[in-house]
């Protein structure tokens, strides 16, 4: 029987303590992961046997010492992380781990979302939560044949998006526009919620939904057990299309997914590749979805990116930063940067809209 001498919570600001929580880890073939912000470590005799990290919802850098392992080490690993969460508010928790530690995160009460053959799966501490997302979304099913779909993160959202969206809505019965649910990204997610419904409260065959935990962002993706780095971005897009294809798409009847070209940024154009794959291969038993890419729009000759919009905010070069946004945006962003009342119509005039 296995002797815990102690019980720790270790704060990412803990350099020294977070030191041998590495060393730990590489001990066991992980990495330490950049985003947890605290972790639970069992000592014995002060040496660490069990850590354990969270990441807002997502329990990451679970790692138990081979000689304690089958000893119920694990489930007391996991309930203490499970209470760490909960005193920050998150009760619906997710692990991403290794296909062959699958069995023992279910002895811990999670459930099987997707998974990657051979390489990873995603769990949930639920086995019911996520049919209870579906029954909702299913309340907002639309008639029609040709359903179409959007998933943005848009940090900010600027006259791509809206030209992505305006394109799409033309061309299907109904669109139903997902954001992703993360704070990740420079700008929050309620705010950018809140610019995405205001400039497109006109269009009436869209849906915008709120995201969900479903819906995975690149952000916060776990890859501190992947050693093969480039595997990241496939085992993300296998995740991701996949939830989408087996779970979301049939309860809204989507038919189609509608992505803007990507001539810059090669991962996301990596991920579109994929995309086109996951959401149409035969080897996965779902309805296939057509995927549907469309010239970026531009300005100046330049694709309208959020990038080079957060870019131009950096610089600080707010004039050139109109044309790329909607009015809707332009005037959140004025707010934000605190800018006087007498700069906007010269920000609104100088370069002027498209």
């Amino acid at each position: 029987m296995y002797a815990i001498t102690t019980l720790s919570r270790i704060s990412r600001q803990n350099k020294k303590h977070i030191a041998a929580v590495a060393q730990f880890l590489q001990q066991n073939n992980l990495d330490l992961d950049p985003q947890v912000t605290e972790f639970i470590v069992l000592r014995q005799q002060d040496n660490i046997v069990a850590c354990g990290g969270l990441d807002g919802d997502i329990i990451k850098c679970v790692a138990v010492a081979d000689s304690l392992r089958g000893q119920g080490v694990l489930l007391k690993l996991i309930t203490e992380l499970i209470n760490l969460a909960v005193e920050h508010g998150h009760t619906a928790l997710f692990v991403y781990t290794r296909t062959e530690n699958e069995r023992l995160f279910r002895d811990c009460g999670f459930t099987t979302l997707v998974s990657v053959p051979g390489r990873m799966v995603l769990m949930e501490n639920s086995g019911s939560r996520l049919t209870h997302y579906l029954q909702t979304l299913a309340a907002q099913r639309r008639p029609g044949s040709r359903i179409s779909a959007i998933v943005m993160n848009a940090n900010p959202f600027t006259n791509g998006h809206l030209h992505l969206v305006r394109y799409a809505a033309a061309n299907a019965d109904w669109l139903h526009l997902f954001m992703v649910n993360e704070d990740a990204s420079q700008f929050p997610f309620r705010d950018r919620l809140a610019l995405v419904r205001a400039a497109t409260k006109e269009i009436h065959n869209l849906t915008v939904h709120p995201g969900s935990r479903y819906i995975i962002s690149r952000a916060t993706f776990p890859s501190y057990f992947i050693k093969d780095k480039a595997q990241v971005a496939g085992c993300h897009a296998q995740i991701d299309i996949t939830l989408f294809r087996q779970y979301i798409a049939p309860v809204l009847g989507i038919t189609r997914r509608v992505v803007g070209e990507e001539p810059r940024c090669p991962v996301t154009a990596c991920y579109n590749r994929e995309l086109r794959y996951w959401l149409s291969t035969p080897t996965l038993p779902f309805a296939p979805i057509e995927l549907v890419e469309i010239p970026r729009l531009s300005w100046l000759k330049e694709p309208i990116s959020a990038s080079r919009v957060r870019e131009l905010i950096r610089q600080k070069r707010y004039a050139e930063v109109a044309p790329l946004v909607p009015d809707t945006t332009l005037a959140w962003l004025q707010s934000r940067l605190n800018l006087h009342p007498e700069q906007a119509p010269a920000i609104l005039t100088e370069t002027g809209k498209p």
